[in-house]
């Protein structure tokens, strides 16, 4: 209670942003950190249907399920700039930099620049996933010629078999239109 009272009393509060679906069959809601879709939402969502094990071995269970099933798909990605379509495994889109237990999916995305970080990984076999996966966790997996990123204010993205999670929830399946609003919520916490 004396590191909450602390925080209270220092006025340590901060404006962070928001992701906001603006079209789309989730039009309206709201979320915090990264939307994803493609291999690790379908990872999150067999982990999520299973009741035996618990904790993080769950995940586990299901990412290596899911890489069995692993096919990437046509992937459309539109922003002010650009438009891109090509088979994908993943597209992430990162108010924040970390989803999952901490895994670095968009290492450069801060919670308070008015930007999304997208992060795209185009197709890849079941090995070459096995070896970029690992990298994931410190933000290594840029360095891929696999993936590559964009920063953006809004971005529609479009495969629609995929399913999206927002913040570790099933959102809604693509496609999705979703624009960083600025300063949406206002927080207690240090300011880094």
């Amino acid at each position: 209670m004396n590191a909450v009272a602390q925080l209270l009393s220092g006025n340590l509060r901060r404006r962070i942003d928001l992701g906001r679906v603006v079209d789309g069959p989730a039009q309206g809601r709201w979320w915090a950190t990264v939307l994803c879709a493609g291999f690790d939402s379908a990872v999150a969502e067999r982990a999520n249907r299973m009741r035996w094990p618990r904790g993080h071995l769950r995940y586990d269970i299901a990412l290596f399920a899911e890489l069995a099933r692993l096919h990437p798909m046509p992937l459309a990605v539109d922003t002010d700039d650009d438009h891109i379509e090509l088979l994908a495994t993943l597209v992430a889109i990162g108010n924040g930099d970390r989803y999952g237990g901490g895994l670095r999916m968009c290492p450069q995305a801060q919670l308070d620049d008015g930007l999304f970080d997208v992060t795209v990984a185009e197709a890849m076999s079941r090995r070459r996933l096995m070896r970029v996966l690992p990298k994931v966790r410190n933000g290594g997996h840029l360095g891929d010629p696999s993936v590559r990123t964009l920063r953006v204010r809004t971005v529609r993205v479009e495969c629609p078999s995929w399913l999206g999670y927002a913040d570790g929830e099933p959102l809604a399946p693509l496609p999705l239109t979703v624009e960083c609003m600025p300063g949406a919520l206002e927080v207690v916490a240090p300011h880094v």
